[in-house]
């Protein structure tokens, strides 16, 4: 007889899960229950594994779109532009599209002066890291040419926070 090509029938399988599974389990349980409960042990590390490693990535990630957010829509209460506390009205003409917003052009003969290489075609990620390294002269050269162009808020707090 051999079990893995035999059919069984509905009654047998209930009797092999309901009588004699729990007979051999009984049995071995002295060499099964330890063997179980490490295969347990090993699971849960491996899902706890994956589960850090996959929070980190969503961290990384959820800060990478803020971080683009921010830069889009600076001083601004959500992505499509409307104030945090808008109301009904307010939110239904915030949802038609927004007129063209002129902004400043880059001076590239200011740009060329900053402390910052090729500061125009420098992300606001690439920035920041390289504030800290200037002078307060240099940062206020930086938040100057930043207020009056990109005003990009990540590289305005970053400079007020290293000017306090």
């Amino acid at each position: 007889m051999n079990v893995v090509t035999e059919r069984k029938t509905p009654i047998e399988q209930a009797v092999d899960l309901l009588f004699f599974a729990p007979l051999g389990l009984l049995m071995n349980a002295e060499e099964i229950v330890p063997q179980l409960a490490e295969r347990g042990r090993k699971q849960v590390v491996l899902a706890r594994m994956m589960g850090q490693y996959t929070v980190r990535k969503g961290q990384a990630r959820a800060e990478r779109v803020l971080l683009q957010l921010q830069n889009l829509a600076p001083n601004q209460g959500r992505p499509d532009g409307t104030p945090a506390t808008a109301t009904a009205e307010e939110s239904v003409s915030a949802a038609q599209p927004p007129a063209p917003v002129a902004r400043p052009q880059h001076n590239g003969e200011v740009a060329a002066t900053l402390a910052i290489p090729d500061y125009d075609s420098l992300s606001a990620s690439q920035v920041v890291p390289r504030l800290e390294s200037l002078s307060a002269g240099e940062l206020d050269a930086v938040r100057a040419y930043e207020s009056s162009n990109r005003g990009r808020k990540t590289i305005l707090n970053k400079i007020d926070q290293l000017k306090s």
